[in-house]
Formats: structure tokens, C-alpha cells, sequence
């Protein structure tokens, strides 16, 4: 059987608001998610990046080509009916943290390992009431419950928008800490995902690039890139 895809049928879209929100249109008509649910999105400028993606469609649609709808389609299509689960999910990653297990060895990454996340780890307990003790090695250490339980509340009070960007930002980075830094802006984003990197650029240095892994980085960081923007866009008053 042959392999349909949707090809471009309108002549415009447009943002449209919706309730609380804001939809997208194509010649008036509201478009909808791949679940067939309305496609509403908390503000408006995301809503026009939509628009941008949806206007610039030529012959085939190529849903690669749309990752900010891709992303409001997960936000609404998983994260909405998952909300507690993936709350959870995400908080887990609190629970052994990138940024508290450290090198034994050598010293200079020990020293790397400490300058670059020592201070995301204050910033963390003193925003969120949430301290985390750091180990050395790869063996689990327990944290203190009252930290993990306000990194839950935390995380819990954002909207499913901001979950499908935090859960991205966390598991691309592989710490609760730091994604919750880069939605707070702590720091530029380019230099949290060279935090997040500390041990394979140390990998690099010594022994050189591979290939592979390089394109897979580059991936990646532009992944992380794409999460924070997508949180950014989708703020009510942005």
C-alpha cells in the first residue's frame, strides 16, 4: 500500500485566540494535534512561531521541519493526560543528580567538576530550601527527603508546556539542578550545557574528539537550545 502524506492544502495560517489561549488556523479552520485534540497553546508568541512553521510548508508537509508544534503536540498529547507521572519522572532525576557525584581522580577534574557545579548546587538550596549532599564516585547516596520532596513541588507547579521543556532540559543534561537553572536563567544556556559536559570535555582534552560523539554533542546542545526556547516562547506573557 502506497505511503500518503499530508500535503499542503491552505493559504494561510494564522494565530487566533482561544479561551486562555491561542490556536492556530488554516484558512479559519483550527488545527488539531495528532491525538485530534485542539491545538491550543498558553501564549502568543508561540502561537506565531507555529504559525511560521505551518506558512512555511511547501508541497509536503515534513513535521521534522516543526519542532516547536512537534513540542506543543507532546506538551498537549502526553504531557496533559501524564501530568503526575511526568512531574515525577522528572524530580526523580533530584535523586542522583549529575552535579553531586564527582571524580575521584585526577585532580584538575576534580577541581573542574567542583567550580562548575558547586554553585548551581548553592543556588539550588538556597532557592528552593533544597540542599543535596555530593559523593564521590558512581554509588547512589541518599538525599535529604525534605530537599527532594521541595524539588518535587517545585518542579509539580509548572504547567504541562513547561514540563515537556523541563523534562527535555533534565534528561538531556542529566540533572534536575541544572534544568531547573536554565528555565530559571540563571545562567546563558550555552554555558549550563558546558557544565552538563564537563567529564566528556575532560574525555576530549585528553584523549581527542570522536567523530561520533561530536555530532552526537552537537545534537544534543541543539536539543537543549530548542527546550528553553520552546519554555521561553510558551510563558502566558510572552
Amino acid at each position: 500500500m502506497a505511503d500518503w502524506k499530508i500535503k499542503r492544502f491552505w493559504k494561510a495560517a494564522e494565530a487566533v485566540a482561544a479561551g486562555d489561549g491561542w490556536t492556530i488556523t488554516l484558512d479559519g479552520r483550527p488545527v488539531r494535534t495528532p491525538a485530534k485534540a485542539p491545538l491550543i497553546v498558553p501564549s502568543r508568541a508561540l502561537a506565531q512561531r507555529l504559525v511560521l512553521e505551518w506558512d512555511a510548508q511547501e508541497g509536503e508537509i515534513d513535521p521534522l521541519s516543526m519542532p516547536m508544534t512537534r513540542s506543543a503536540n507532546a506538551a498537549i498529547d502526553k504531557v496533559v493526560p501524564q501530568f503526575a507521572e511526568v512531574s515525577e519522572l522528572i524530580a526523580a532525576y533530584g535523586e542522583t543528580d549529575l552535579c553531586c557525584y564527582r571524580a575521584e581522580a585526577p585532580e584538575a577534574l576534580v577541581a573542574q567538576q567542583a567550580e562548575a557545579w558547586d554553585p548551581l548546587l548553592d543556588w539550588a538550596a538556597s532557592a528552593f530550601a533544597a540542599p543535596l549532599r555530593v559523593t564521590v564516585g558512581i554509588a547512589p547516596v541518599p538525599q535529604p527527603e525534605a530537599s527532594l520532596v521541595a524539588l518535587r513541588q517545585r518542579v509539580a507547579a509548572e504547567d504541562a508546556f513547561a514540563l515537556t521543556a523541563l523534562h527535555d532540559l533534565v534528561a538531556l543534561s542529566g540533572s534536575l539542578v541544572l534544568g531547573l537553572a536554565a528555565i530559571e536563567g540563571v545562567l546563558d544556556p550555552d554555558e549550563l550545557w558546558r557544565r552538563s559536559r564537563i567529564d566528556e570535555i575532560w574525555q576530549e582534552n585528553q584523549w581527542g574528539a570522536d567523530e561520533m560523539a561530536v555530532t552526537s554533542a552537537s545534537i544534543k546542545h541543539a536539543a537543549f537550545l530548542h527546550a528553553l526556547e520552546f519554555y521561553r516562547l510558551s510563558r502566558p506573557h510572552a
